[in-house]
């Protein structure tokens, strides 16, 4: 989007929604589902991702918009997507549910730093002064915790590499938003069936055990779904800066809650490291503002169409 171009405020309505629920409601709802199996939570997300999807698209005569898959380089980003996508849930589901909300958070707030070095080196958006020192600062917080735990933050790091790989290779396909995710989500659909099949023979699904489990792992599919479709929604009507601004949301909630309502510790150590990636956060978001600004002042006023 260039520079002069105004940014819709529906682009910051669909990123705040996206943020809010994947930092507050969804915490919460995978918090209920802790109990099930990590594996058994994702192949229900998807499956019923994918029946919602479906029902969106028909309802609205979107599956005309699935002939972008033709293009042999849209399906080939959309598989890499689908991966990334799944690695991302998985991990996250994981994390909740045992305990390491604060990782998640941590991840969370690393992946708009890992932004800044993608589109330095996918699209050639050089870093500033600032945005140097903020990865620097980042990097440093990182390897406190690398320090206190004996081992890399592995699940901050795979959410930050995945999500943030994931919002660019989405930004640069040419297909709709709700289209895209659900070809995303039938790409994964015939593994989370098979998986899905295969615990309720063996005994040990929880689908269909009870009413309560059924219908929260039936509402996974509306809390997947959601947020991903106005997430592709943000990034498309929004500079890839604007969105990795509009992410502080989602991990200060999961922060927030997995402090107050989980009761995670929050000791010396994660507060050098959280420290750390919120004065970097501070320098980039700083160094963004102060370059649109800039950006504002140097570009001329259009003259209007005689």
């Amino acid at each position: 989007m260039p520079a002069s171009q105004a940014e819709p405020a529906s682009g910051y309505a669909y990123g705040i929604a996206a943020y809010s629920i994947w930092g507050l409601v969804l915490p919460l709802y995978m918090k209920a589902l802790a109990h099930v199996p990590s594996m058994e939570v994702m192949a229900q997300r998807i499956l019923w991702s994918w029946l919602l999807t479906l029902g969106i698209l028909a309802a609205a005569g979107g599956l005309k918009g699935l002939a972008a898959v033709r293009s042999p380089r849209v399906l080939g980003t959309l598989v890499l997507t689908a991966a990334l996508i799944s690695v991302n849930w998985g991990v996250y589901v994981w994390a909740i549910a045992t305990g390491h909300g604060l990782d998640a958070a941590l991840g969370y707030y690393i992946n708009p730093l890992i932004n800044v070095l993608m589109a330095g080196v996918f699209l050639r958006e050089r870093l500033n002064r600032l945005q140097t020192i903020a990865v620097g600062i980042a990097t440093a917080g990182v390897l406190v915790l690398t320090l206190e735990s004996g081992g890399l933050p592995w699940v901050s790091l795979a959410l930050a590499l995945s999500f943030a790989s994931y919002g660019l290779l989405r930004k640069t396909v040419k297909i709709g938003a709700t289209e895209g995710f659900f070809v995303e989500v039938t790409i994964l659909f015939l593994p989370a069936l098979a998986l899905a099949v295969w615990l309720v023979r063996d005994g040990g699904g929880h689908f269909g055990i009870g009413a309560t489990e059924t219908a929260l792992l039936v509402g996974t599919g509306v809390i997947t779904a959601v947020p991903m479709i106005l997430f592709s929604l943000a990034a498309r009507l929004l500079r890839y800066t604007t969105v990795g601004l509009l992410q502080y949301i989602a991990p200060t909630l999961i922060t927030l809650t997995a402090i107050f309502i989980f009761g995670e510790p929050f000791g010396p150590w994660q507060a050098v490291a959280f420290g750390c990636i919120w004065t970097a956060l501070g320098l980039y978001s700083w160094s963004i503002l102060r370059d649109r600004r800039a950006a504002g002042r140097a570009v001329p006023a259009v003259e209007p169409a005689h």
